[in-house]
């Protein structure tokens, strides 16, 4: 044999070993970095939520006396919906839908201050699985607590960390003011505004996020502007000539859209503005006895299936994505937001419970869409709706024995629902009475629990109950007698009503 064969042979085995190492390395490195450029080109997600504006409470529908450049300029900068509704006429049944997708009653929240089930799949849980870092900040009310919002308890069953949340800074319902809010459990007092505080706190967690280049769902539910109102003077000042009430009110959306323009800022400061998709919506419509009206023209305020009820201000900016800022009439809603997330962000159906009553939007952000094929189903108080593009078909009952009623609207022809059409359109009533009769169906298939893979719902779903009967806020009852916004309700010692 001859040995400088030999040698070649192994030189040659040798060279080829160090040659195919070298590619596995450079391979798996170019692999490594394809994942991370795809994690990387992930958009963060920003869900953000009124609680109680209406409708008609935005500059850009040319309030006559509210001005929001920074709502103005978002909605000049991406897609605003002049057709946007909440899931239900209440808040909590609405933040329901929007982790869902689902309309309240298959949630089991049935109205305000209801828990969310456990067996509900959310959208942060599907981000969080999917690598995203999930924050909540703000008012959470899907825990069965009722009363003013107070701090969630470490050990509460339905905190938001339950649901999918890494980090949550948090109260049970509305704050305003000086609030006291949690950390994961720890209670902590702020100074300020709420709505500037929790935009504050969100955005520590989103740079803490953008720092570590991790994309990120950031929920930011305000308190404002629900009833009691507390605004500063420097606030309200634009607002003299109001009521106290409205002047209030009124401050408290301008400290509310001051916090909008701080968010949009802290954004591009932090080089991510581009990437982030950031949807504004309110939980429901607008409240009564406010000047001016809170709805602007529409029929009906919070807590009615009618259109100042259910329809809220929203607008979508993404600019990556959203190039051609413009307006839509396309009849959206807030069981939209997470089939639209799930869509955007590759998710497969998996992730959310069956069945959806919302759809994926995604479309609708480069494209013009002009009619809905999936109705919107609402469900509260007993009464229900069918929207189904310009038609609206409410069935409400009134009285002690719910003597049923149909209405039937055309919104295109009249959007202050004022003429009743159910017995001039009878073959548009009958379609849609046979849509709502079915979807109803299904909804109370849903209420029992027929959707979860128990066939049933499971035990240790809380009743609503007032925070003020918990024994774990006891203790703090004596300090929190003198804020204001527990004094009424802690009146003695003895009290637990």
């Amino acid at each position: 044999m001859n040995p400088f064969s030999a040698f070649r042979r192994s030189s040659f085995s040798t060279h080829m070993t160090t040659v195919v190492t070298v590619l596995v390395a450079v391979f798996q490195t170019a692999l490594s970095s394809a994942q991370s450029n795809s994690a990387d080109s992930r958009p963060n997600i920003i869900l953000v939520m009124a609680d109680d504006q209406g409708w008609g409470q935005t500059g850009y529908y040319n309030n006559p006396v509210l001005k929001t450049p920074n709502l103005d300029a978002m909605a000049a900068n991406g897609l605003r919906f002049d057709r946007y509704y909440a899931a239900a006429p209440v808040c909590s049944p609405t933040r329901a839908g929007v982790l869902t997708g689902r309309t309240n009653l298959r949630t089991g929240v049935l109205s305000h201050g209801y828990a969310l089930r456990r067996q509900e799949k959310t959208i942060a849980q599907a981000l969080k699985n999917a690598g995203y870092a999930t924050g909540h900040f703000g008012k959470w009310h899907l825990n069965g607590l009722r009363g003013p919002g107070v701090p969630i308890l470490a050990e509460d069953s339905h905190n938001p960390g339950v649901f999918g949340f890494d980090e949550w800074l948090s109260v049970t319902n509305f704050f305003d003011r000086d609030p006291i809010m949690s950390r994961q459990g720890e209670f902590i007092e702020f100074k300020g505004d709420s709505s500037e505080i929790i935009v504050d706190e969100a955005l520590k967690f989103i740079g803490k996020q953008a720092k570590a280049d991790k994309p990120f769902l950031s929920v930011i539910w305000y308190g404002t502007p629900h009833n009691p109102f507390m605004a500063s003077d420097e606030d309200t000042k634009e607002f003299a000539h109001l009521d106290t009430a409205s002047r209030d009110q009124h401050g408290e959306l301008v400290a509310m859209d001051r916090s909008i323009g701080a968010l949009r800022k802290g954004l591009r400061d932090l080089d991510i503005a581009d990437n982030t998709l950031v949807w504004f919506t309110s939980d429901n419509g607008g409240l009564p006895k406010i000047t001016p009206s809170t709805v602007g023209k529409l029929r009906g305020f919070k807590g009615s299936l009618y259109e100042g009820g259910l329809r809220v201000p929203s607008i979508v900016e993404w600019p990556t994505h959203i190039t051609k800022p413009r307006v839509t009439e396309f009849p959206s809603v807030a069981m939209d937001i997470f089939p639209t997330v799930a869509d955007i962000t590759g998710l497969p159906d998996s992730v959310m419970q069956k069945p959806q009553d919302g759809q994926s939007i995604k479309g609708l952000f480069t494209e013009n869409w002009s009619k809905r094929d999936k109705p919107i189903s609402f469900s509260c108080f007993g009464d229900s709706a069918l929207l189904d593009n310009n038609f609206k078909l409410l069935l409400t009952g009134t009285g002690k024995k719910k003597s049923y009623a149909f209405e039937l609207y055309d919104l295109a022809a009249d959007p202050k629902e004022s003429k009743n059409l159910y017995e001039s359109r009878p073959e548009i009533a009958a379609r849609m009475a046979t849509l709502l009769k079915a979807r109803n169906k299904s909804i109370e298939n849903s209420l029992a629990g027929q959707d979860y893979p128990e066939g049933r719902v499971n035990d240790g779903e809380p009743e609503p109950r007032f925070w003020m009967t918990v024994d774990a806020y006891q203790p703090y009852f004596d300090e929190w007698r003198k804020r204001p916004e527990y004094a009424s309700r802690l009146k003695t010692k003895s009290d637990k009503k």
